[in-house]
């Protein structure tokens, strides 16, 4: 009897490799996009949401003047929130967005329409280098050496990710020194926050074409454990002792052997 799956892909796909391919990929996604869906971050979602967009309220002043308050997380928080996303942007990932956009277009190209959309916001929202991206620009000059430099949040994110945080690249942390640590974590936090918001926004679309039966992936990979909450790990076993020297098994099916004794505890 032929598994369901092999049905799937035979139904569906002529050239098993390809589909097998996706199918890898999509499955890397999942277990990733759980893992970020489990960060703190993602704990409140209103919370998320609103970081995503900046979190930011501006007061008006009396005199025409304006307190312009931003509230962001610890960095540190940011950082290992970061640390999980940073696969989703890596090409050569089999977990990368793009690649389970690919999928699902590769499932039902049909749906094309709505996977451009989801893939042209996505690079929107980390293509780096260009007048095109993020959402604003910052701007500084220098007034001992007259030096004037400006770039966009994006830019700026990706500096305090691949120059603070995962990396200590050069190039990034010389082009972003001039505005500080704080302007760099200023614009990655949202950045952050926002792809959580799409890679999870993404997994619920998966989940539910997968209880529809529309796409092949295994049940188990939404139940698979991802993240630890619990890091106190208790065990039972059993002490043994030898003279100094003795042998110990190299296998654990091997016996302890005679020179070896079960531990007891001198006595008070």
């Amino acid at each position: 009897m032929a598994h369901p799956l092999e049905d799937f892909m035979t139904a569906h796909h002529a050239d098993p490799a390809v589909g097998g391919r996706h199918l890898a990929n999509l499955t890397a996604f999942v277990l990733r996009a759980r893992r970020v869906e489990a960060h703190s971050l993602a704990a409140d979602r209103t919370a998320l949401m609103a970081l995503a967009s900046g979190n930011m309220t501006v007061l008006p002043q009396p005199d025409g003047s304006a307190v312009i308050t931003q509230v962001l997380p610890p960095e540190e928080q940011v950082e290992s929130a970061a640390a999980r996303v940073r696969p989703l942007l890596l090409e050569q990932e089999p977990c990368n967005y793009g690649k389970a956009i690919a999928a699902l277009k590769h499932y039902h190209p049909e749906d094309k329409a709505t996977y451009r959309t989801l893939s042209e916001d996505w690079r929107r929202r980390t293509r780096q280098g260009s007048s095109r991206n993020g959402s604003y620009q910052v701007m500084t000059k220098n007034l001992v050496t007259e030096a004037e430099d400006q770039l966009h949040d994006v830019d700026l994110a990706f500096a305090w990710i691949y120059g603070d945080v995962v990396h200590h690249d050069p190039d990034r942390r010389k082009a972003a020194d001039p505005f500080g640590l704080a302007e760099r974590y200023k614009a990655a936090a949202p950045l952050v926050a926002g792809l959580m918001v799409r890679t999870i926004a993404l997994l619920n679309r998966v989940l539910e074409l997968n209880e529809a039966g529309r796409i092949p992936v295994e049940p188990e990979v939404f139940d698979e454990r991802v993240a630890l909450e619990d890091t106190t790990f208790r065990y039972q076993g059993q002490l043994y002792e030898a003279a100094v020297g003795t042998p110990a098994p190299t296998s654990v099916t091997e016996p302890w052997g005679e020179a070896w004794a079960p531990f007891r505890p001198p006595r008070a």
